[in-house]
């Protein structure tokens, strides 16, 4: 394992904002601050991770990774590392007091690559995070530095953190300058206090009490949600042989309970022949919180994960939507760092990522909700939960995660796809006609969706994923066709102005022809081969021939092959981007666009 570059050494704090320490200044070595580090280094840009501990945290927390992260972890060049400890395909089954299954979520669908669901262990998967670190020159993460101070200047911010010996006194007083800082701290965020902005949501007073046990003494290799009105649990099989158990405690238990050993043998004992043998990990009691704030941004600072939001732990999401956040951030704080882009930009993060998590929040909640109900209210439920079953629509809804929101963005960078305005773009075409409306079996728009990936080939590469081929940031499509046909000289400059892949989508028995036909093409074009007729599929229930994917491959735009220009134009505009050939914008400079925050927040003694 590579050791990432740690630092307990004083920093100097440099005076002149051209000579930042880093680009971004991370305050939190969680999943969230790791992730979005790793992107940024992955991308050429430089972060400085401070963290108050001395260590990552050790025990178990988040248990399920699904296949969004997963495509985020491979753009960070990580998943080859972090795959080994997952299980893949956790199937996870509601089930009542008496141990009858009420319902299954067992999905199949590998749209994005992989399957939906997977089971892992946050700590070894953490410490792959922060290995990752070690790949990047100018990255640093630096243990023992807790933050009590935050400046922003407008073209730069200035972080102060009280540095710490190992027994947590403060041995020194550090500056850090980046042009941007990022609070990835946790449900007790600092930055999220400096920015004062709301908390807004609920933290039910029900607690819970977790508990890891080393060597499965059950070995069942999935999720059992226990809707048991007597006391709710969950039990999950975990990789490396890990086994969690979650109670629900009564208002009338004291805390203290979850550290009573006769106690927790008392609740295993429902599950396992001889619960004192067992060997514990983790032990500790928690409280489920529903909490989103207001914002994400104010002015070049940012929060992501844990910091932004709280959600409850029923559908794995917690650690999923940070890893969204980061995916969503680190690309477009990229694009400023490098000077594509207008730091206008910026503000689309929460525009686009706070809808979401809103929307998981309140599903979460709602799903715990049905896990607590009382004895009257699990019979309804029961009974209901039995005829929903019979009814094979209603049953796919939860066997095929479908009650899950997937994000889509419908501000933001996106365009619509019926006029092609810059900004927001509407779902479907029902309530107007996309013109010309031909030969297409779909009435809704793709855009603001996430783009699918199957395997492919290309001419260098068989049986490859599709980013592998479409890369880490812009990339223009078609199918069928040579994506310049309709591209204009200004339009190519832009592509590679901005490095926009362009690939032509073909059946792969026509793959061969095309990559001959299309090489003497004006620019670069790499054509990719069909292999399961996955893309076509695709292509054949929506009304477009053309799609424009962000960096983090979600579809900003699409139209038809005729549109190429027009759509690559507004495109430009939804995402800020600068089209002058000195790669200065026309509109405000980026050190105009945030007004200087001088405040300094103390931590509390």
């Amino acid at each position: 394992m590579t050791t990432p570059h740690l630092s307990s050494q004083p920093t100097q704090s440099r005076q002149r904002p051209t000579e930042l320490d880093t680009d971004v200044v991370i305050i939190g070595a969680g999943p969230v601050g790791l992730t979005l580090a790793n992107l940024l280094g992955v991308r050429g840009q430089r972060a400085i991770v401070l963290e108050a501990r001395h260590e990552l945290i050790d025990y178990p927390r988040g248990v399920g990774l699904d296949d969004e992260a997963i495509r985020t972890l491979r753009t960070a060049g990580l998943w080859d590392q972090i795959e080994q400890f997952t299980v893949p395909h956790h199937v996870a089954r509601l089930v009542n007091g008496k141990g009858q299954v009420l319902a299954t979520n067992d999905p199949h669908t590998e749209e994005f690559g992989f399957a939906r669901k997977h089971g892992f262990n946050q700590p070894v998967v953490d410490r792959e995070l922060a290995a990752g670190l070690g790949r990047f020159a100018g990255t640093e993460l630096r243990f023992g530095h807790r933050v009590v101070g935050l400046q922003d200047h407008g073209d730069h911010v200035v972080v102060t953190a009280e540095q710490l010996d190992e027994a947590g006194q403060v041995v020194d007083i550090v500056e850090v300058t980046g042009r941007f800082a990022v609070g990835c701290e946790g449900g007790r965020s600092f930055t999220r206090e400096w920015m004062g902005v709301a908390f807004e949501g609920k933290s039910p007073s029900t607690r819970w009490m977790v508990v890891d046990i080393e060597n499965d003494p059950i070995g069942a290799p999935n999720v059992y949600l226990g809707a048991d009105p007597q006391r709710p649990y969950v039990s999950i099989g975990l990789p490396q042989g890990i086994r969690r158990w979650e109670f629900m405690l009564h208002d009338h238990e004291p805390t203290e309970l979850a550290e009573n050993r006769d106690f927790l043998n008392g609740l295993l004992s429902r599950f396992v022949p001889d619960p004192a043998s067992l060997t514990i990990i983790n032990q500790r009691t928690f409280t489920h919180h529903g909490r989103i704030a207001s914002s994400f941004r104010q002015g070049n600072v940012f929060l992501a994960g844990d910091a932004a939001h709280l959600m409850p732990v029923w559908l794995g999401q917690g650690w999923n939507s940070g890893v969204r956040d980061a995916t969503n951030l680190a690309w477009k704080l990229t694009a400023v760092l490098r000077g594509d882009a207008d730091a206008t930009l910026l503000d689309t993060y929460t525009t686009e990522r706070h809808k979401h998590v809103a929307d998981m929040i309140e599903v979460n909640m709602a799903a715990g909700s049905i896990m607590k109900m009382k004895p009257f209210g699990g019979w309804v439920r029961d009974r209901a939960a039995s005829a929903l079953n019979l009814v094979p629509k209603w049953k796919s809804y939860f066997t095929e995660l479908r009650f899950k929101p997937m994000p889509r963005y419908a501000e933001g960078v996106v365009v619509d796809q019926v006029s092609l305005t810059p900004g927001s773009a509407r779902a479907s075409f029902k309530d107007g006609r996309l013109v010309p409306f031909v030969d297409s079996a779909g009435d809704g728009s793709p855009v603001g969706l996430q783009f699918i990936q199957p395997r492919v080939n290309t001419a260098e590469a068989t049986g490859v994923l599709l980013d592998d081929v479409t890369g880490d940031w812009w990339s223009l499509a078609t199918w069928g066709t040579d994506p310049t046909t309709f591209l204009s000289a200004e339009d190519l400059a832009l592509v590679q102005r901005h490095g926009i892949r362009l690939l032509s989508f073909m059946p792969e028995t026509q793959r061969v022809w095309a990559q001959e036909r299309y090489a003497d093409s004006p620019a670069p074009v790499t054509v990719v081969g069909d292999t399961s007729g996955a893309l076509k599929r695709w292509f054949d229930v929506r009304a477009c021939g053309l799609v424009v994917l962000r960096p983090d491959r979600f579809v900003a735009a699409a139209g038809f092959n005729q549109q190429a220009s027009q759509v690559l134009a507004a495109i430009a505009r939804a995402a800020s981007l600068h089209t002058a050939p000195d790669g200065r914008h026309r509109g405000a400079d980026v050190a105009q666009l945030s007004q200087p925050t001088t405040a300094t927040l103390e931590v509390p003694a």
